[in-house]
């Protein structure tokens, strides 16, 4: 008797645990075939402004995450294939070669890989193969929503008032009880690239981060915020922090990759809520989760918009100004502002910024040196480790003005904000060792000192540190 075989699909699903598309794979055929392709087009492409569309930091994070994977799948007695190139081919041909029935993947909404998917079914229908889709992202299967994705409403509390009110959040299915087949024999697993593979290289001098790839990293994250820690309870007094790994869950680069599943942190929370407490933090780690599915669910109501100019609201803006030379010095932390340029001198380093350091370099970008939102946000694309294409273009939409916030005017007063938030410098000067000696109230405009002080203190304003690029006095 023929033995039917299915092909698992791996792409921002780096997981075993609540995984759909790999139980819909294991249970409907006799033999299943775990795949994983580097497209090519994804760690060797560019943006539209030149960047690499993944940079060095997020894609050892991925290979990491990749080992990981196989590692897991392993000791379920199947293995993981690895290739180079284009999915849309090299599945093909593999669903061909060994006469499968079925690819499974989880479905993604925005543009680049709606096409790779189109491509992909156009291709499996030429042999008669089935693509199959599961849904593995969100917090909230779209199926439960009480309205259609097209009447998703477009100001977030709105959306989360009603779907708090109306549904629940579904069980995440149980690893422990997935029972994977094997794979065929003679196919090659084939070797996990490096990032020089990529054409990439990783910094001599790299700085140590707080995050490992994969999936066993993303649950002993998960336990050690909850239940070794109590971190989580006082997340929301936290969550504003800017050095260190506790301030805040560190949840979104394993999120974005899908080595941690939104359902089983709800699942956590809710079980520690149950046993030690129930506050306005551990309900606010919730709150980010619906903020995910929110950003999620524009970008399929609204399609392509969330990536222009003009956002959802489809309007001109002024902020639309490409001055590299500009744009470099933000990009490079060379702007003489020091809360912005030690923020920036982070993101390149490790590949993961503070969300409150995210808002305050946007709005900097945007609304002090009125540059095109979208380099900023390509930017991101490259360099962030939890890069989501929906969340990233949705924060920026709301940055510029151009998203769905019913407030008009995000803009951020670097200064008052640096204040709030680093009130001793200290972050600064981490990242900035330059400033170092400069006194607490002189360290976040350096330019306002006298020369006596920044003697004293070793710094020579164009220099060693760069002259503020714009007037700072109105933030005085």
């Amino acid at each position: 008797m023929k033995k039917e075989t299915s092909i698992m699909w791996f792409r921002q699903d780096l997981r075993i645990h609540d995984n759909e598309a790999l139980w819909e794979a294991s249970r409907t055929a006799d033999e299943m075939i775990p795949v994983y392709i580097f497209d090519e087009r994804v760690f060797e492409g560019k943006t539209s402004f030149g960047f690499r569309k993944t940079g060095v930091h997020r894609c050892q994070f991925i290979i990491e995450s990749i080992e990981n994977l196989r590692n897991s799948l392993q000791r379920k007695n199947t293995n993981l294939i690895v290739r180079i190139g284009k999915p849309e081919v090299i599945l093909a041909e593999l669903a061909k070669e060994y006469a499968a029935s079925w690819v499974y993947c989880n479905r993604e909404r925005t543009q680049e890989e709606v096409d790779v998917q189109n491509a992909l079914e156009q291709n499996l229908w030429q042999h008669g193969i089935e693509l199959r889709y599961s849904r593995g992202k969100m917090l909230y299967y779209t199926a439960d929503l009480p309205f259609p994705i097209s009447h998703t409403p477009d100001v977030f509390t709105s959306f989360r008032k009603e779907v708090e009110r109306f549904i629940s959040v579904r069980e995440p299915l149980a690893s422990e009880r997935l029972q994977l087949k094997p794979i065929p024999e003679g196919i090659e697993p084939g070797k996990i690239p490096q990032v020089d593979t990529f054409g990439m290289k990783m910094p001599a001098k790299r700085k140590p981060s707080f995050f490992k790839g994969g999936e066993t990293n993303a649950l002993a994250r998960l336990r050690y915020y909850l239940w070794e820690s109590d971190l989580v309870a006082s997340y929301k007094n936290t969550r504003n922090g800017l050095l260190g790994s506790d301030y805040s869950t560190k949840f979104s680069p394993y999120l974005s990759q899908g080595c941690l599943s939104p359902k089983k942190i709800y699942a956590e929370i809710k079980a520690y809520e149950e046993e030690r407490v129930s506050n306005d933090s551990t309900y606010w780690v919730i709150f980010e989760l619906l903020w995910r599915d929110f950003f999620r669910l524009m970008g399929k109501k609204h399609g392509n918009t969330i990536f222009q100019i003009g956002g959802i609201k489809k309007e001109a803006i002024a902020t639309s100004t490409v001055d590299m030379n500009t744009f470099n010095a933000w990009k490079n932390g060379e702007t003489g502002i020091p809360f912005i340029d030690a923020n920036m001198k982070e993101l390149n380093a490790t590949g993961f910024m503070s969300n409150r350091g995210r808002q305050n370099v946007a709005s900097f970008l945007v609304n002090d040196l009125n540059i095109n939102w979208l380099i900023g946000a390509e930017y991101f694309e490259s360099l962030l480790l939890d890069y989501d294409p929906c969340s990233n273009y949705g924060n920026w939409n709301y940055i510029a003005g151009v998203g769905s916030d019913p407030r008009n005017d995000r803009y951020f007063n670097i200064y008052s904000q640096a204040k709030r938030y680093d009130p001793k410098g200290t972050y600064v000067k981490h990242w900035l060792p330059i400033l170092e000696k400069l006194p607490e109230n002189q360290v976040h405009l350096p330019n306002h000192a006298s020369q006596e002080i920044l003697a004293q203190a070793g710094v020579q304003l164009g220099s060693n540190y760069p002259d503020a690029i714009i007037p700072t006095n109105k933030w005085n």
